[in-house]
């Protein structure tokens, strides 16, 4: 008779591990890596930011009721060193994106972006709003003044409103990267790069050139800055413990 064993821990950990790895994929667009060198969360931002409003069913979103509360999840896990963003949105819902961008920000933990296919619109803030951020070649980013759909009334307050609402994107951008807030609001005002609208489309390299994205790059070097972060981290964390 063939006696049959048991699987390992190991090797029952390696199951858990990758059915974990799959579901996040399925359900966030996410991933949860374990290295040597550190546990890194995956995190996509694709398609339409999603806000108060559902999307249609043919549209690719980025949930904020989903993000909001993952991020606070990674934030206070132990189990997670550093987490990575992947951006290629279109932008969408303005307060939803601002509030993604928000807690970004406010995250203690190791985190890094990178730019691929394009972080257009309101996908600008949420591109600066990690701790570095990096940009391949060939992305995109666009910029461009405050729109809003739906009915608007023809009121001051409402002119006073859209205002005050670009001003907070403009104060996030040039808190969070090294471009001024002034040169910020110019391209958005940009008259003569887009077709039949206002602002700007820049492109990896002129990104960093003008001080929005920190640095050229792509996946391993997202990665190797975040480990770095990450090393840092513990160096900090441990300087700490022996005082």
């Amino acid at each position: 008779m063939t006696e049959t064993t048991k699987p390992t821990q190991p090797e029952e950990e390696k199951s858990s591990d990758a059915k974990e790895t799959v579901q996040g994929i399925l359900d966030f667009g996410s991933a949860l890596t374990r290295t040597p060198s550190g546990t890194v969360y995956c995190l996509t931002i694709i398609g339409q930011i999603e806000g108060h409003m559902t999307a249609s069913n043919n549209t690719k979103t980025t949930k904020y009721e989903h993000v909001l509360p993952l991020l606070a999840k990674l934030e206070e896990s132990e189990e997670v060193d550093g987490v990575l963003f992947l951006l290629n949105t279109v932008g969408g819902d303005v307060e939803a994106g601002l509030a993604i961008a928000e807690l970004i920000a406010g995250m203690t933990k190791p985190t890094v972006s990178i730019v691929l296919g394009g972080s257009h619109s309101i996908g600008v803030p949420l591109a600066v709003a990690a701790r570095r951020s990096f940009a391949v070649p060939s992305a995109a980013m666009t910029i461009h003044p405050v729109r809003m759909s739906g009915t608007v009334i023809a009121a001051p307050q409402t002119y006073s409103y859209f205002q005050r609402l670009q001003d907070r994107i403009v104060a996030f951008v040039a808190g969070h990267s090294n471009i001024s807030g002034e040169k910020f609001q110019a391209l958005m005002l940009e008259k003569d790069d887009m077709a039949a609208d206002v602002g700007s489309v820049i492109y990896g390299e002129e990104a960093v050139r003008l001080g929005l994205i920190d640095q050229v790059g792509g996946l391993s070097d997202g990665l190797s800055c975040l480990y770095r972060q990450i090393r840092e981290r513990r160096a900090e964390k441990s300087a700490g413990a022996g005082d």
